[in-house]
Parts: C-alpha cells; sequence; structure tokens
C-alpha cells in the first residue's frame, strides 16, 4: 500500500497545530505527506466545537467517503473534536471510515521533523489544552476536559528547535493561553513563559498570543506585553457581552465595569496597542435592550479588530435548557448590525495609518501585490496589507512600508 498520505485540518488553529504534530509522527515513520489529490491515504482533523463547524466536517467527510467509493483513495481516517464528542453517533452512520480518533493529548511533543500547513515563517505552538471556565454556551471542557499546560522546558526545547528553521512569527494558543501554568507551581505563568521564549527564539521577531481570557490578564502580563520587544502589542480579548445580566448567564466570572477597567488599563499602560474582542449576538434571553447595550458599547469602545459569532445552541451545555431561545431571524439581524457598526470603525481607525511607515511581515507573492500584515494583523483573521514594489521581496521579509490608502479592513502601502 502507498506509504502517500493528505491531512486536511479544519477548525482552528489549535487544530493546525495538532495536525501538523500528526504529520509530523507519520512522516517520522515513514510516511510521505502531499497536499494532492494523488494520496490515497486521508486523514481529517475535525472541529465539533458549533453547528457551522460541524457542519463543515461532516461535508468533508462524506466527500472523502464518495472518493474512497470511487477507489480514489484507499483509507480514510477520521479524528479530532467531532469524533471526541460524537465518537459513537459517527461510527453508526459513516461506516465508510477505517479509523476514528479523539482529540490528542498534550504531550511533549518530541519529534525530530517539523512539518508545517502554515507559511514556513510563521508558526503555532500550543501551551496548553482543555479549559476550566465552563462558560455556559461552550462545549470546550466536554470535549477536551480541564486545562492541562505544557511543561515550560517541552515549549522552549520546541521554540529553539523553531528558531534554527528561521521562523520569524510564533504564535502561542490554547483554550485559555491567560491561565497558562495554574496546574503548577506559583512560578508557571504566561509572563514568566514569555521570558523564557524571549530569550530562545533569538531570531524569531514576533511573538503573538491569541485567546487571552480577561479576568486572567493581571498586571505581569500587562507589562510583560508592553516591555517584552518581541511581544506584538496585540490583545485578543474575548469579552463575548457586555451586560451584566447575559454575562451571568453566560457564566463569564466578569463585569462591565470590570472590563471597561480593564480594557482602559491596557490601552494606558501599552503604547500603540491593538484589542481584538469576540462577542456573541442571540444569547438565550437576550433582549432588545440587552443588545443595545451591546451595540452602544461597540460603538463607543471602537475596538481596533472585533468578530462576532451568532449563539450556537450546544447540546450537554448548560446554556441548551435557557429560555427563551432567540428566533434566527433575529440573531442574524443582530449579527449583521454589529458587523455592520464596526466595518465603519474599523474604516474610521485604518485611516489613521494613512502616510505612515509601518513594519510589516511578507505573507504571500502577488501577481501585482505583495501580501503583508502589521504586528496588529493575525494571520487568517485580520486584515492584510497589499504593497506595491518594484523590489524583490520574499515571504517572511520584513519590509517597512508607507500606508497610501486604506480600506475597511485592509491597507495599500508602497515600498
Amino acid at each position: 500500500m502507498s506509504k502517500q498520505f493528505n491531512l486536511i485540518s479544519l477548525g482552528c488553529p489549535r487544530n493546525l497545530a495538532d495536525s501538523e504534530l500528526i504529520i509530523s509522527r507519520l512522516v517520522n515513520k515513514g510516511f510521505v505527506f502531499s497536499n494532492n489529490d494523488s494520496s490515497r491515504i486521508v486523514f481529517v482533523n475535525t472541529c465539533g466545537f458549533i453547528d457551522q463547524a460541524k457542519k463543515e466536517s461532516i461535508e468533508a467527510i462524506l466527500d472523502l467517503l464518495e472518493l474512497k467509493k470511487s477507489k480514489k483513495i484507499d483509507k480514510l481516517i477520521v479524528f479530532g473534536c467531532l469524533v471526541q464528542r460524537y465518537a459513537r453517533e459517527l461510527i453508526g452512520a459513516l461506516k465508510g471510515v477505517d479509523a476514528f480518533m479523539g482529540v490528542l493529548s498534550l504531550d511533549e511533543k518530541r519529534v525530530s521533523t517539523r512539518c508545517f500547513l502554515t507559511p514556513s515563517h510563521y508558526g503555532y505552538v500550543k501551551i496548553c489544552e482543555g479549559c476550566n471556565n465552563n462558560c455556559s454556551y461552550c462545549a470546550i471542557p466536554k470535549i477536551k476536559g480541564r486545562l492541562k499546560s505544557r511543561k515550560k522546558e517541552s515549549i522552549v526545547s520546541q521554540v529553539r528547535a523553531l528558531n534554527r528553521t528561521g521562523l520569524k512569527e510564533l504564535i502561542l494558543i490554547g483554550q485559555d493561553t491567560t491561565s497558562y501554568g495554574v496546574d503548577f507551581k506559583k512560578d508557571y505563568n504566561l509572563a514568566s513563559l514569555l521570558r523564557e521564549i524571549y530569550r530562545a527564539g533569538k531570531n524569531i521577531s514576533w511573538i503573538r498570543l491569541l485567546y487571552l481570557h480577561p479576568e486572567y490578564i493581571n498586571n505581569s502580563l500587562i507589562e510583560e506585553i508592553a516591555n517584552n520587544p518581541k511581544v506584538c502589542k496585540y490583545i485578543d480579548l474575548p469579552i463575548q457581552h457586555i451586560n451584566d445580566r447575559i454575562l451571568r448567564k453566560m457564566n463569564r466570572p466578569n463585569n462591565r465595569l470590570g472590563i471597561e477597567k480593564l480594557i482602559g488599563k491596557i490601552r494606558r499602560r501599552i503604547k500603540n496597542v491593538a484589542i481584538r474582542t469576540s462577542l456573541i449576538v442571540g444569547f438565550p434571553g437576550e433582549s432588545k435592550s440587552e443588545f443595545k447595550e451591546l451595540l452602544a458599547f461597540v460603538r463607543d469602545m471602537k475596538f481596533e479588530k472585533l468578530g462576532v459569532f451568532i449563539y450556537s445552541r450546544e447540546e450537554n451545555t448548560l446554556a441548551y435548557a435557557i429560555k427563551p431561545q432567540v428566533e434566527a431571524r433575529i440573531k442574524k439581524e443582530r449579527f449583521a448590525k454589529i458587523m455592520q457598526l464596526q466595518q465603519g470603525i474599523s474604516a474610521e481607525l485604518n485611516k489613521e495609518f494613512v502616510s505612515k511607515n509601518v513594519k510589516v511581515l511578507i505573507d504571500e507573492i502577488g501577481s501585482s501585490y505583495f501580501l503583508a500584515r502589521t504586528q496588529y494583523d493575525a494571520p487568517d483573521i485580520d486584515g492584510n496589507v497589499f504593497i506595491k514594489t518594484n523590489k524583490k521581496l520574499q515571504t517572511g521579509d520584513f519590509v517597512s512600508c508607507k500606508i497610501v490608502d486604506s480600506y475597511e479592513y485592509d491597507l495599500l502601502g508602497e515600498y
């Protein structure tokens, strides 16, 4: 049987990190990774977080089963969050799948070969898995279990290995990265980890943090982000809502006053910081006035980056039984209103970059433009800088370009 395989990674960057680990393990065992249609063995890393992600995973599996029926592939292996959550149902319904596996355990990741599914100049490192927060809308604790941090030595060893590959941007991820180390001794925390990574990644220019729970951002972490020259001045701060009643129903430990104080502190202490937040609209029982409060808060706060999720009713979560559920039509309307508002805010904020010189990282080489990002933009999440130049540039290059125009989410630069 052919040892050539492909792997389709669905869902978030945390899944991507797991997929890279699976690829690395298989390559070390003599298999050959090839992301094209000639591969006879296909792995699918699934997402089971919300309805839309589940549908995407099921559709991908069904498409691959059709290829297997027509003898275009020999083996289909399905793993990840969807399997962890619905193993019995999937095994009963998808008879053509050769093997099902759940989520990976958080191990030492001791592999001799590093395989990237991202461009080679940036990569994700998972520092913890699982979550202790038990937000009422979220199934992650049921899928991943309680928070478990990777040992600092394991992370630093991986950073050193990535540093040798020429990595330019390191992105730290986990379900709740701010809680890193709470399951270890007292001096295990995200701020101290950042200092270790700074020393280990001498050639790495940017360290980016994703998924920072607002409740656990303390003064030492804020100061480390402010003063560490490699840490991007980019705070990924999912607040989910601002109304106190809704936050209690969500089982979030924050309230409006605490969130406002934290945002104010971040903006005072971290120069030129960009804050990204995520919100949920249509949570069960969300009234018109509570949504208007959220809308007004977004208008006043002027977040540099913002994402919105439509509430997904997930079985075996506390919010599943909360009544009344908001109609689908109303949820979509609320989603559209916030996105329209944020589009205008983002356009106004982007105008402030025009005529300024900005350091960017080149991600792609196009036919007429180079595609790049500032430190304020996470890959595949935020905006881009389109650069016009006659000079020869390579992916992974850092350049300082002059911003000449701006759009709702993107910038136009010259170099």
